[in-house]
């Protein structure tokens, strides 16, 4: 079915269609394939399940339309800027009901995800007047030089699910803010909130026809539509959220073509909680940092650095939090705790928190699953070695470790191979200062969760966790530098 104008979105209407060329339409082969709700596996949609065929269709469009979309002025873009903000916050009560429904998203992170997008889209309003150059100095008289920023072309980016309509808004806003065109490949996990949903705000707001295109496909065929990207030579960037693991797949195949990448990936990430910490609050901190969303952030706290001195105390407190945290349908305002996305994952959890048992861990608190609801999981002695101690495991389980000093917590989490959020709960602000001045992450923040960001603000890891920032940094990612001369005399040549 083609969605319409409608400034709320029909949850009974289960078909939906993918965005090509500024036309709703489904796959050329017709097939489909369902988006299941993760509370208890029904159907939420049915979506296209494209093949490479119409990835190349909509890669077509984009080229076509970028020249066009460059062209236009400032004024026009954020005039169609600011009203796609105002049309999702007028949607944002059904979109909320949406990532309930195919991501699990409780009604407080679906909505910050509305509140967070709106607020990109009018930052970006005011980005399109961002493109500056400047003037170069030169040797040589009566030459002008001066830089030029211009957008790339297209831009090919990969959203995933966590998060799936925050992070598909950062996946498109700036590329188009700076003046390139972009096709969207949402995760087969949330191809509505993470991708359709982001088509019909852009598409009713009147952005034209092959700026923003959105292609939806099965798991199955999730590298075969890929393959477009890699080899179609309009493809000048690839953006992808996600996994280290795939990162480093498309980062090698981006490469043998001379593509640029952004690339925005997941952690290892420690909280340290030093002796003078108020520990009531560094256990709300620590949970909120651990289990917001089940664990399934990039963000989420993996390992907790507790100074020996308060080890004790803080456990007691951090797992009384834990265990006061509703679990249940994300759809209800009061559930703070809902399900992982699918039964792999849950899958996933169970098999690191047996492992790490196996090898001399111990559950401190929770450890119980039915099913994809997961509780909130404390692990005590588990070995420096063992993947629950260094390697992301995406659900609600951390690490808590004693230290003996702050030496020895800045050691530990450096030798991360990730590097995206850090924080340290401390009683002394200068403190705490000289421990984030040591570490080496993307994100540190003193006496603040791991979790934080805002759409203006440069977020983006190092290490392993990837390369680019968002907010209005990501118009370099999304430009490329030109050097321009303009003789205004006659060049003295040497011949």
């Amino acid at each position: 079915m083609t969605l319409t104008s409608s400034p709320e979105i029909d949850l009974g209407v289960r078909e939906y269609d993918q965005l090509i060329d500024g036309t709703w339409t489904s796959a050329r082969s017709g097939a489909t394939f369902d988006s299941l709700n993760p509370l208890d596996g029904s159907v939420f949609a049915r979506v296209p399940a494209s093949s490479r065929t119409d990835m190349a269709d909509a890669v077509a469009a984009a080229d076509r339309a970028q020249p066009k979309w460059s062209a236009m002025s400032p004024s026009a873009k954020q005039a169609l800027f600011l009203r796609a903000a105002e049309l999702l916050e007028q949607r944002s009560q059904a979109v909320v009901r949406a990532l309930a429904a195919e991501t699990g998203a409780g009604f407080g992170f679906a909505m910050y995800q509305m509140t967070w997008s709106a607020q990109l889209l009018r930052l970006a309003a005011g980005w399109v007047f961002e493109s500056k150059g400047k003037i170069l100095t030169t040797d040589h008289p009566h030459t002008m030089q001066f830089a030029e920023r211009k957008p790339l072309g297209v831009v090919a980016s990969f959203s995933p699910w966590n998060g799936a309509n925050l992070l598909a808004w950062r996946a498109v806003v700036a590329p188009l803010a700076a003046g390139n065109t972009v096709v969207l490949k949402p995760s087969e996990e949330a191809p509505v909130t993470g991708g359709v949903l982001i088509a019909q705000v852009l598409h009713d707001a009147g952005f034209p026809a092959g700026v923003i295109n959105v292609v939806t496909h099965a798991a199955a065929d999730a590298a075969a539509v890929s393959e477009e990207f890699y080899e179609n030579p309009a493809v000048r960037c690839l953006y992808f959220t996600g996994s280290a693991a795939t990162a480093k797949i498309i980062a090698a195949r981006a490469g043998a073509a001379l593509k640029r990448t952004v690339l925005e990936l997941g952690g290892y990430n420690h909280m340290m909680v030093l002796d003078d910490a108020d520990l009531d609050h560094a256990a709300k901190l620590a949970a909120f940092s651990s289990f917001f969303h089940q664990g399934q952030t990039c963000m989420s706290a993996r390992r907790i650095l507790v100074q020996r001195s308060v080890y004790d105390e803080f456990l007691a407190k951090f797992s009384a939090v834990a265990r006061s945290m509703p679990m249940g349908d994300p759809s209800e305002p009061d559930t703070i705790f809902g399900p992982l996305i699918n039964d792999r994952a849950a899958g996933a959890v169970r098999a690191r928190i047996d492992d790490a048992v196996n090898a001399g861990a111990r559950i401190f608190s929770g450890g119980v699953n039915d099913g994809r609801m997961f509780e909130p999981t404390i692990i005590v002695d588990a070995p420096d070695e063992n993947d629950l101690s260094c390697e992301e495991t995406f659900g609600p389980v951390v690490v808590v470790r004693p230290i003996d000093n702050d030496d020895e917590g800045v050691e530990l989490a450096n030798a991360s191979r990730y590097g995206l959020s850090f924080s340290v709960v401390t009683g002394d602000t200068s403190r705490g200062m000289a421990v984030a001045s040591r570490i080496n992450s993307g994100a540190v923040h003193v006496n603040g969760p791991t979790i934080d960001d805002e759409p203006h603000l440069p977020n983006g890891g190092t290490k392993e966790s990837g390369w680019g920032r968002s907010g209005p940094d990501a118009l370099n990612d999304f430009s490329e530098l030109r050097w321009m001369s303009v003789e205004l005399g006659t060049r003295h040549l040497p011949f």
